[in-house]
């Protein structure tokens, strides 16, 4: 076996996970495939909007997960008000998105995730992020490694994969075409002159798992999102070799504020050089 789970969790809870995210991934496809006319969309109190793929992947996983670490919380994008207010608490904690990327799955793109994360003491140390579409799920144990897992012949097969070096001339930026605001402009402007510059759009975590493949060189997030949309990307980049830091250069905290959104925050692939440096002092001079 490719990797050693972080304890007490073992190897066959790593491969149970595996099978869980694949089963709800395959949930999640029977709604995408049955179209517009087979999925009813709701609005949260926030307005995000929700569908009944959320809710049975939520159900799905959550219940699994219980089945699998009883004694492990569970903290869930479509946890109910009394799961959240209880949350502070807990140190060593799942956190999920049983569907990230709602809007897209609605505008059916295909570009949607399940992900699923565990924390210890407000760090993740382990991150799975399914992908329905693409039939295969990156798995990132950090201090271990990263791999793309796909299920054949009835055995899981692992793939190692890591980030890359920064390239000397140009730069792969990972973003997607509803990030557009000033901040975001201004990093691309920094970066553009220094580089050629590619920017690839791609929704949901998606740019996580390219990120940690070495498909990208820098996601730049400063747009909403919340603590279950990161906390599993952070943990596959991590183990793949890269970082993901918050404006201040600091790792990200989870589930250590009174508010479950997510910093603004930096995600590299070689985390070595002093361009992230320079890129985030620029930032937090124009912030002052």
């Amino acid at each position: 076996m490719p990797f050693r789970a972080p304890p007490p969790l073992s190897t066959d809870h790593i491969l149970s996970l595996l099978d869980l995210c694949l089963r709800a991934s395959a949930v999640i496809l029977d709604y995408y495939d049955a179209g517009g006319d087979g999925v009813e969309v709701r609005q949260k109190a926030d307005r995000s909007p929700v569908t009944e793929a959320d809710l049975a992947s939520h159900h799905l996983i959550v219940d699994g997960l219980r089945d699998l670490t009883p004694e492990v919380p569970i903290l869930s994008e479509e946890s109910s008000s009394a799961e959240l207010a209880r949350r502070r608490d807990w140190r060593r904690f799942w956190m999920v998105d049983p569907l990230d990327g709602t809007r897209e799955f609605i505008e059916r793109t295909g570009q949607f995730t399940i992900n699923v994360a565990l924390i210890e003491n407000h760090r993740p140390v382990l991150g799975l992020i399914a992908e329905p579409r693409r039939g295969r799920i990156a798995l990132g144990i950090v201090g271990n490694g990263a791999w793309y897992c796909e299920r054949a012949g009835g055995q899981w097969q692992f793939l190692a994969i890591q980030t890359r070096a920064l390239p000397q001339n140009e730069l792969v930026i990972l973003s997607s075409h509803r990030h557009r605001n000033e901040r975001l402009s201004q990093s691309l402007a920094f970066l553009e002159s220094r580089f050629e510059l590619f920017r690839q759009n791609s929704g949901s975590a998606l740019k996580f798992c390219d990120l940690a493949e070495g498909a990208g060189d820098c996601y730049p997030r400063f747009s909403p999102c919340s603590e279950w949309d990161v906390a599993a990307g952070d943990a596959l980049v991590t183990a793949a070799g890269g970082r993901l830091t918050g404006l201040d250069g600091q790792p990200l905290r989870y589930n250590d504020r009174d508010s479950l959104l997510s910093p603004n925050f930096l995600a590299v692939g070689d985390p070595s050089q002093e361009l992230w440096k320079v890129l985030l002092d620029e930032l937090e001079y124009e912030l002052e």
